[in-house]
């Protein structure tokens, strides 16, 4: 299984589960069949202008049903051509999917390489986990 890893912030955690993965990798213990692909997003506000509903819908739809160009994956998801071009490109940059070339008069095919996205999200309520003030007493 391929999956797609998805986190927010805290570059040093994902620092150690990276040389984590790397040294069950090194010494055998590491899930065989499960490729690690790492997206990270600075905050919390960068993961939700990038991966937009409509987008992850879009990355569903070509997974599930593998289109052979850009036109047809905007019909599965019922959207404008021109809007579908501008989210492929999108998630192309971020390594979400790939566009290849082999559709149809040479059209490119969209390409999820992943089976599955995992989002592991820090959203910290209180600041450095203190609060500033201790609550009243009655």
């Amino acid at each position: 299984m391929t999956t797609l890893h998805i986190t927010v912030g805290d570059r040093e955690q994902l620092r150690e589960d990276t040389l984590q993965f790397v040294a069950d990798a090194e010494d055998g213990t590491a899930g065989e069949g499960d490729e690690r692909s790492i997206l990270q997003f600075g905050t919390y506000d960068d993961l939700v202008a990038n991966l937009t509903p409509l987008r992850l819908e879009l990355i569903q739809a070509i997974a599930k049903q593998n289109p052979t160009s850009m036109r047809e994956a905007a019909r599965l998801v019922d959207r404008d051509v021109s809007d579908v071009h501008s989210d492929l490109k999108q998630l192309e940059v971020l390594g979400v999917l790939s566009l290849e070339e082999g559709g149809p008069g040479g059209a490119m095919q969209p390409v999820v390489p992943f089976d599955r996205i995992e989002m592991h999200i820090d959203y910290p309520l209180l600041e450095d986990g203190h609060a500033d003030s201790a609550p009243a007493s009655a």
